[in-house]
């Protein structure tokens, strides 16, 4: 798959729409298949925000074939405070059904695909589509919602062979997982938003916790009754 979009950023009409090898629409979300290598935890990711980015990227859930677009709030283009300390962006096939109550917080799900965290050296690009080894994950609490956020690695990466948990990132990059966590605890800050929290004091689940969870919101992604009452586009 490749993408292509208008070429102005920073607009509110910008839309990053993506294509198949014949020319044909797709979306992100709905068309790209999760799993590459189920038993190896190797899955397909969709980026949104490269390091290094400000603005706020996302796949358009509400909209036909769900384009990446920038995030608007209050009238105005979102940008974070401070730039993304990783590629930031979404796994396809995955939704957090707002009407289901994860068991291990007791929180309803954000109404969006699975935010993934990936640590590679690469810099990617907005609206690039590649495989990725799953880490761990971390439980954000957004406002009360849940909102995953899974540690993962660029499957060509490197490092992504010394890589397989959590215990092997904090060893390759140590205290990168506490950076993260800070950056998201205090992202909101600056916009009058009270601190993020995380549920497990701050700790990466493992990786078998996080194919449950990468397991669950594929299985409630499914429904496709569900996805539309929610108010998202899926055929």
């Amino acid at each position: 798959e490749f993408c292509e979009g208008f070429p102005l950023r920073n607009e509110e009409s910008y839309r990053l729409f993506f294509k198949d090898s014949s020319g044909n629409g797709i979306s992100p979300w709905h068309d790209i298949p999760l799993f590459v290598n189920k038993e190896e935890r190797i899955v397909n990711y969709v980026n949104e925000i490269p390091r290094g980015g400000v603005e706020k990227m996302e796949v358009a859930t509400k909209e036909e074939l769900n384009p990446i677009k920038q995030d608007v709030k209050k009238g105005k283009l979102r940008l974070y405070p401070f730039q993304s300390l990783v590629n930031y962006g979404c796994l396809p096939q995955t939704w957090e059904d707002p009407e289901h109550k994860d068991p291990s917080t007791g929180c309803l799900g954000d109404n969006d695909p699975l935010d993934v965290v990936e640590v590679g050296s690469r810099v990617a690009l907005s609206g690039e589509v590649y495989p990725v080894k799953l880490l761990g994950t971390l439980g954000m609490i957004d406002e009360g919602e849940m909102d995953w956020k899974v540690l993962a690695i660029a499957a060509d990466d490197p490092l992504a062979a010394s890589l397989n948990t959590v215990a092997d990132l904090e060893q390759h990059m140590p205290g990168k997982v506490a950076e993260i966590v800070k950056w998201f605890k205090f992202y909101k800050m600056p916009d009058g938003k009270p601190e993020n929290l995380f549920a497990f004091d701050d700790q990466a689940k493992d990786e078998a916790f996080t194919m449950d969870v990468v397991e669950q919101t594929h299985q409630a992604w499914g429904n496709t009754a569900n996805v539309n009452k929610a108010g998202l586009w899926k055929p």
